[in-house]
Parts: C-alpha cells; sequence; structure tokens
C-alpha cells in the first residue's frame, strides 16, 4: 500500500491550516483513496517538537532523543507527503522548517506535493518549501494548489480561522497534484526498497 501523508505545516493557535488539510484529505480520499492508497494528517502541532536539538547532524541517522525518534518514525512509514502550509513574510512557517530539518533519509525518495494559502496564494512559501525538500532527496510535483485568503476563505474577524470555503476550481488542481504525488511516490518505491535493503533507512 502507498501512504501519504497530509501534514498540516502551521502550529499556530487559530491556525487555518488544519481546515485546509481537512479539506485535503476528504478530497484525495474520496477521489483517490483505495485498498492501495491510503491518506493520513500528520499535525506538527501533536509533536511539540522543540527548535532542533540533536547533536549530531540528521544525515547521520543517530537520534539522541525520543521525541526526534517518535517523529522519525511517523515520516519513515510514508511514500509521500502532501504539505498544507500558510505564508509568513514571503516564506513558510518556522515550525515546518524545523520539522524537515529534524531528519534526513525518513524523506529520501519520497514525492511532495504543496497546499499553500496566503494573501497572495501562498506561492512564496512553496517556492522556499520546494528548495528545502528537494535538499532531503524528496521529489516535488509540479501541480500545487494556491489558496487565497480573500477568496477562497469567509473571514469577518483576522484573529479568527473564519470558514474555508474554496472555489469550485481548486478541486480539480487538488486532485490532479493528489494524482502527481502517488503516481511518483509508486514510481519511487524500488529506490526506497533498495536503500531499504543496504541500510541506509531506520528500520
Amino acid at each position: 500500500m502507498t501512504r501519504i501523508a497530509v501534514i498540516t505545516g502551521s502550529t499556530r493557535p487559530r491556525r487555518r491550516a488544519a481546515l485546509v488539510a481537512a479539506w485535503v484529505l476528504e478530497v484525495a480520499e474520496r477521489h483517490a483513496g483505495s485498498g492501495d492508497v491510503s491518506f493520513e494528517i500528520v499535525d506538527l502541532a501533536d509533536f511539540d517538537l522543540p527548535l532542533l536539538d540533536e547533536p549530531v547532524p540528521a544525515a547521520i541517522g543517530d537520534y539522541a532523543n525520543e521525541h526526534t525518534r517518535r517523529w522519525a518514525r511517523v515520516i519513515d512509514g510514508f511514500d509521500g507527503f502532501v504539505f498544507v502550509t500558510p505564508e509568513y513574510n514571503h516564506s513558510y512557517p518556522a515550525a515546518l522548517k524545523n520539522a524537515i530539518d529534524y531528519l534526513f533519509a525518513e524523506w529520501g525518495d519520497k514525492a511532495a506535493g504543496f497546499v499553500s494559502y496566503g494573501l497572495h496564494g501562498g506561492i512564496r512559501a512553496v517556492e522556499h518549501l520546494r528548495a528545502a525538500v528537494s535538499e532531503v532527496k524528496l521529489a516535488d510535483v509540479r501541480s500545487c494548489v494556491a489558496l487565497s485568503l480573500f477568496a477562497d476563505f469567509k473571514i469577518t474577524d483576522m484573529t479568527q480561522p473564519g470558514e474555508f470555503a474554496p472555489g469550485d476550481h481548486q478541486e480539480p488542481t487538488l486532485t490532479r497534484m493528489i494524482d502527481e504525488v502517488v503516481a511518483w511516490s509508486t514510481a519511487l518505491a524500488p529506490l526506497r526498497a533498495g536503500r531499504a535493503a543496504a541500510g541506509e533507512v531506520p528500520a
């Protein structure tokens, strides 16, 4: 089975990421969920990762802390990812960067897609995120979903998440991206198996 994680990339109280991630999961399961493919939300807020505190680089894979080992076990169990991210100051949240930096081999030879949101659709966050994930050997797909805070949300109070109401044109883009992530994750399986056989991926 190909397992795809929908990573909720914001940990801010009253965040909108949880609303978007729930939509991604619902569409993914309806569109592509089957006996061969499964989808699951992985919420960074559930892991409470401190600022990176491992004494050796992640590429070595010798994790000293239980919170790192727990995070590694979760990520290692997936074959691909859909990152849900807001745009903060032309980039993506520090919590998401921190979570990526904690690991290395667990990300490798898997596919990544992106769903972003912000005043300009979060596209600048995705451009930064593409560079970061490529460094940990994630293969990022072309299609991505860019959600506007003006057009895809109903917000009357900026201190509250508001109502998520994506435009009709957003779902076809999302399903196309999901198809790409599933296809690439499946195609990369032999590379992951080869690295596991060579002992490069933590058990």
